[in-house]
């Protein structure tokens, strides 16, 4: 909004022109959504206290954990409205992705918060089922797939729909073009086709499971915010060279028109996560929840899509991959020696991963600040693809 009263601005004043940029308005987003969590967190967190919106403890959990119990959750919400208020302002509203990205962070936003508000008001346990949980998340997840696999080739969404027409015309057997397809990181002319069906595919994968992986590791105070904020950052410097016909040639990667406007959106999740990080360190005034963890996941993954740096993001997020998969072993091993021995056993303490450190005696602050410091190193790592090819 901001920026289109400031190009109708420009057209009498030229020092307005300078808002056309979009690094400054991502440096304005960031700042925005700062302010604005910082401002209003306070209050969220008094008004999530009064309705008695606490967070419930595994009592089988580390022993530390249970000191928790009551601490207001779904705090979440505060980074939604931080990063879509910055958006809404800095963005500019006629670009596609800036929409799908929204669309996406706020659909699995919503999802979380059923989630949450049925298992600390209703005082469901299980909140949202399994089963109700993953139709939802996959139906935007195929939405948001279906759309990109078509829009991520093309220049505008009138190019987006000629181009499904094309396809369906062809009888689904046309192959989408080339800056669909998917790149090997550290490689100058790595990359895979993968069709329409290939990319929607890979495309649900990345946004269902990049959403539900930032759940998991969100499960210590300030474990899943700063490396949302590290990867989110990192995402944006992609988005931004993507966006850039110039940097993009330069650097050897598929320009996709319009992406360099996710810049501004990374950025104001990065100040937004920044600002709830402040009531989320330990010892953490205010939970994410599931409102604010799913949100995240979701955006990051429908980003990287659009970059095309799925397989990037698998770098950079590598606790959450970790912590993922940390589950998943656990669970699998435990079902599979349960059948066959008749008693289930685990690989480790506890899973997710983070409590395995903490139930062995390692302090929760320690855990958190260790998977920060290698976070930083991943992405590091994941921007130096930018380059090493």
């Amino acid at each position: 909004m901001l920026l289109e009263l400031t190009q109708w601005l420009a057209k009498d004043i030229r020092a307005f022109s300078v808002f056309g940029y979009i690094t400054l308005r991502a440096v304005l987003a960031t700042l925005t959504a700062l302010a604005i969590g910082l401002m209003f967190g306070p209050a969220l967190i008094r008004k999530l206290t009064a309705m008695k919106i606490g967070q419930a403890v595994r009592p089988d959990g580390p022993q530390t954990h249970l000191a928790k119990s009551g601490t207001p959750t779904m705090g979440g919400a505060l980074i939604l409205i931080a990063v879509g208020a910055a958006t809404l302002l800095w963005a500019d509203l006629s670009n596609r992705f800036v929409w799908i990205v929204l669309i996406v962070t706020i659909g699995f936003g919503w999802i979380g918060w059923v989630d949450d508000y049925r298992k600390v008001v209703h005082k469901n346990p299980k909140g949202m089922s399994a089963r109700e949980k993953y139709f939802w998340q996959s139906l935007i997840g195929l939405g948001a797939a279906v759309y990109l696999a078509f829009a991520v080739p093309a220049q505008s969404n009138a190019q987006a729909i000629e181009l499904f027409m094309q396809w369906v015309m062809s009888g689904f057997s046309m192959d989408l073009p080339a800056g669909a397809d998917l790149i090997v990181p550290f490689f100058k002319n790595v990359a895979y086709p993968l069709g329409v069906f290939g990319f929607i595919i890979l495309t649900y994968l990345v946004i269902v499971g990049t959403s539900n992986a930032v759940n998991l590791t969100d499960g210590a105070d300030g474990l899943a915010i700063l490396p949302s904020v590290l990867v989110g950052s990192a995402l944006g410097v992609f988005a931004y060279v993507t966006g850039n016909a110039v940097f993009a040639k330069y650097l050897l990667i598929p320009h996709i028109p319009g992406a360099g406007e996710l810049t501004v959106i990374c950025a104001a999740i990065a100040g937004a996560g920044l600002a709830f990080l402040w009531y989320n360190a330990y010892p953490a005034q205010v939970f994410m929840g599931d409102v604010g963890a799913l949100a995240l996941g979701g955006a990051l993954g429908t980003v990287a899509v659009i970059v095309r740096q799925e397989i990037v993001l698998f770098i950079m997020g590598g606790v959450f991959v970790v912590e993922t998969l940390s589950v998943m072993l656990q669970v699998g091993y435990f079902k599979y020696t349960k059948r066959r021995y008749g008693e289930g056993r685990r690989i480790f303490r506890m899973a997710p991963l983070h409590h395995h450190f903490e139930v062995g005696g390692v302090k929760e602050s320690q855990v958190v600040v260790r998977f920060w410091i290698v976070t930083m190193m991943l992405v590091l790592f994941g921007l130096s693809t930018l380059k090493l090819r």
